[in-house]
């Protein structure tokens, strides 16, 4: 059966965590084993070790062959439990036959027999409770991959069902565009206002122009296209075969695909945001109460609604270097000041709304520090396109400028690390982000910071 990319990212995941609850078992097991004997061997205990080496590796494996980690959502108990008994009889078996051949006398029976015993119910509740979190999941609307199944009317219908409610659960479905009785400028829209992640195409019996129009709509504002179709040329995006469930599709991707990579920078994001939230405590009790002093009688901190990855809303926090409602005085501070940045983002030096220490605080970064917590959370991430306020996401009127919201919107970027007194126009930075995503490696993200660092210490640039 064909296996998606994502899908089995998440079996070896799940793989590495139950390889590393089985060594923990048998190390426990050895513990146990001591204590009820009142020994302590250590040349005892290196002489098991080679049961290590076939239980932990061979577990998982064995696992995934009797579909251990499929439909783990939908999986019964009573599966799960069969699957684990077959899978722990064939690795005792292994390791009985090893030890005959390789004349091993020595492996001790009080450790196997409480190691197996540990195993068992280990990985059995692991799966349970990774079963209830995957259900719990499917019934947050937030949670929920918001996609659009586009084709004729009764292709859509097919291709859901024969998807089944194992994958199309996990999905909140926003739209079924029928290509054929819609043009394709409202696909324009549906992916600009609904923050859709995909787009799933089931167009066998629709226009060869008809599609390329749909998939260059997702192709410009950096919308995955999957398509149970043939093969489609594109300028930007890279073809990749993958499948969901057991569908074979051509997906057309402009931005990184699901890595290790990613993973990485995952974790590194939200662990190194928590430690320089600890580290830079100082920080923010002087920004605090600074603001406190120097413009008082309005809050600390300054919230805005702001466009992160696909578009979806969410509060960015900052530490306020504006007078209260600075943000009513904004069209009356474009007329009488203008704009400093050509486009739809308003940019403008000695912006009058801006008291004197916070100007100080913008001008080391110090008022971005609260966006840490927006890493923590998982709405944005160190290294990426700047998020901008929804106001001025839709004022954005090259539709191929809303690739830049296909990735996670960062606290730094190329512009931020060292053009932002060089950037004069919309589409420069618009430029220096689409070159970002299509060149990402984590190489890439650690130069980032690494120019962040000087810049943001002695204020180069900062507005």
């Amino acid at each position: 059966m064909a296996v998606s990319r994502n899908e089995a990212f998440q079996i070896q995941a799940l793989q590495i965590l139950d390889a590393l609850l089985v060594w923990a078992s048998f190390w426990l097991a050895w513990e146990i084993r001591e204590i009820i004997l009142g020994t302590s061997d250590g040349s005892i205990r290196d002489s098991i070790y080679w049961v290590l080496y076939i239980a932990v590796p061979f577990t998982p494996l064995i696992l995934e062959f009797f579909g251990y980690y499929r439909q783990i959502r939908t999986k019964s108990t009573y599966r799960a439990i069969a699957q684990l008994f077959q899978t722990l009889a064939i690795v005792v078996l292994i390791i009985g036959i090893f030890a005959v051949f390789a004349k091993l006398t020595d492996v001790r029976r009080l450790v196997l027999g409480i190691g197996f015993l540990t195993v068992f119910p280990v990985l059995l509740v692991r799966d349970r409770l990774t079963a209830v979190w995957l259900r719990r999941r499917s019934h947050l609307d937030a949670a929920l991959e918001r996609v659009i199944v586009a084709g004729s009317g009764g292709e859509m219908d097919d291709i859901l069902a024969e998807l089944g409610a194992d994958i199309t659960d996990q999905w909140k479905v926003v739209d079924r565009f029928d290509l054929n009785e819609r043009p394709v400028e409202e696909l324009f829209d549906l992916l600009k206002n609904e923050a859709v992640s995909r787009v799933i195409f089931a167009a066998k019996e629709t226009g060869f122009e008809k599609v390329a129009q749909a998939v260059e709509a997702c192709e410009l504002q950096g919308v995955e296209a999957w398509i149970a179709a043939s093969f489609i040329r594109t300028q930007i995006a890279r073809p990749v075969f993958d499948a969901v469930g057991d569908k074979p599709m051509l997906v057309l991707r402009s931005t990184p695909e699901l890595s290790w990579e990613l993973l990485i920078k995952e974790l590194f994001d939200r662990l190194g945001a928590a430690l320089v939230i600890l580290a830079t405590l100082p920080l923010w009790i002087f920004a605090a109460a600074g603001i406190r002093l120097k413009s008082p009688g309005a809050p600390v901190f300054y919230s805005q609604m702001r466009a992160g990855r696909y578009g979806r809303p969410f509060q960015m926090w900052k530490f306020r270097t504006m007078i209260a409602d600075a943000d009513k005085m904004l069209d009356k501070i474009k007329q009488e000041h203008g704009n400093e940045m050509q486009g739809p983002v308003f940019k403008l030096d000695n912006d009058p709304r801006i008291f004197p220490f916070g100007a100080f605080l913008r001008k080391f970064s110090i008022d971005e520090l609260p966006q840490l917590i927006n890493v923590v959370k998982g709405d944005m991430s160190l290294v990426g396109p700047r998020p901008l306020p929804l106001y001025e996401v839709a004022a954005i009127s090259e539709i191929s400028h809303r690739r830049r919201l296909s990735v996670k919107p960062g606290i730094t970027c190329e512009w931020q690390a060292g053009g932002r007194n060089k950037i004069k126009t919309f589409e420069e930075w618009v430029s220096m982000d689409l070159r970002y995503i299509d060149n990402w490696s984590l190489w890439l993200d650690l130069k980032i910071l690494l120019r962040t660092i000087p810049a943001v210490i002695f204020g180069i640039g900062a507005k």
